[in-house]
């Protein structure tokens, strides 16, 4: 198991929802014990106030730089220890508009990211990918899932060198920036109605916390080039609706049954269920008690490495991790679950 302590980390998308939660986990006094944290990103005014809010901790340096930028990354990857890479352009209609910018960041820039890693030698490299890269519809899942195999190849091909390379595949993380709850949260502030593309539509979800645990074991039990994927919750789009109206209407002055929901269409590119393995990968998989790791297909490459966890379950899984095979949980569960995490506070 790996530790952080006295390591030079660096996360990449700083800004975002799961970098910022990283940053700010990795540099929890009570949790781990880094020697430095350094978070880069595009977004100016989001290092502005990172850097605010972390001014008094002395492991803690942000830097102006964009993924798209190989040398930027070779410098600021020197002397790092560990790197995680959350950067990415993830909104589907938007990379959809704009497939050349996807590539850009989403492919271009992981590609980035491995050779100043490779260059720096080191140690372990995390890649957070979407369960949209499994069986693609879109722009933005084919980026991930290219991005999902350039983290495989350059595990497979590193030369002799230190660095592990590997991946997470995320559900939908409610709350985060650009999730459904905040735009549901706004229409429900209004009176309504809430606008669902199809009543019937299947998700995989978690919390933020949740992610970051994710990314966070990943990088710890990581032996290369695999894909971890978090055993989590499935719940029906209209369901979350009904919950967050139930939770939300009476803080607005409103009473549940005053907020409509209307479906307005399946978007193009949207899938009716979400897949986080599908069935070819379980031929390779193997389950472990929170997560399942998606071996490489082209194990004779990876001959020298044993793939054996200590959690391990099962060295074998039967079938696909698909939303819609999976128990969806009760209006009353998802009101739990949004309790719980605490996302309705999240504004």
């Amino acid at each position: 198991m790996v530790s952080f302590e006295g390591k030079n980390i660096l996360v990449t998308g700083a800004c975002g929802t799961i970098g910022s939660a990283l940053v700010e986990h990795l540099l929890d006094p009570d949790a781990y014990s880094p020697a430095s944290v350094v978070g880069i990103d595009n977004d100016e005014s989001g290092l502005f106030f990172l850097n605010q809010r972390y001014a008094d901790d002395p492991r803690a340096h942000f830097f102006i730089a964009d993924v798209r930028d190989r040398d930027e990354l070779v410098r600021r990857m020197r002397g790092m220890d560990i790197v995680f890479h959350t950067a990415a352009l993830k909104h589907v209609t938007l990379c959809e508009y704009s497939p050349d910018q996807a590539v850009e960041t989403n492919i271009l820039g992981v590609q980035n990211v491995i050779a100043a890693a490779s260059q720096n030698d080191v140690e372990r490299v995390v890649f957070t990918s979407s369960d949209k890269a499994v069986n693609p519809t879109n722009v933005m899942g084919t980026s991930k899932l290219m991005g999902e195999r350039l983290m495989t190849a350059a595990n497979a091909h590193g030369g002799g060198g230190r660095t592990i390379f590997t991946s997470t595949r995320f559900g939908n993380v409610l709350g985060s920036n650009g999730s459904v709850v905040p735009v549901f949260r706004g229409q429900i502030a209004s009176g309504g109605p809430v606008t669902l593309t199809d009543r019937r539509m299947t998700r995989f979800v978690m919390s933020v916390d949740q992610a970051i645990r994710l990314v966070i074991d990943s990088c710890m039990l990581a032996k290369g080039g695999e894909v971890f994927i978090t055993k989590m919750p499935v719940l029906r789009i209209e369901d979350l609706a009904k919950a967050m109206i139930e939770e939300l209407a009476p803080s607005y002055g409103m009473k549940p049954g005053d907020i409509d929901l209307i479906e307005t269409g399946v978007k193009p590119g949207e899938k009716m269920f979400e897949e986080l393995m599908n069935s070819e990968e379980t031929r390779r998989a193997i389950e472990l008690e929170r997560y399942f790791v998606v071996l490489p297909a082209f194990r004779n490459i990876y001959s020298d490495i044993s793939y054996d966890y200590s959690d391990m379950v099962s060295d074998r899984v039967d079938r696909p991790y698909i939303s819609s095979d999976e128990r969806a949980m009760t209006t009353d569960e998802i009101r739990s679950f949004l309790n719980r995490d605490r996302i309705l506070l999240a504004e």
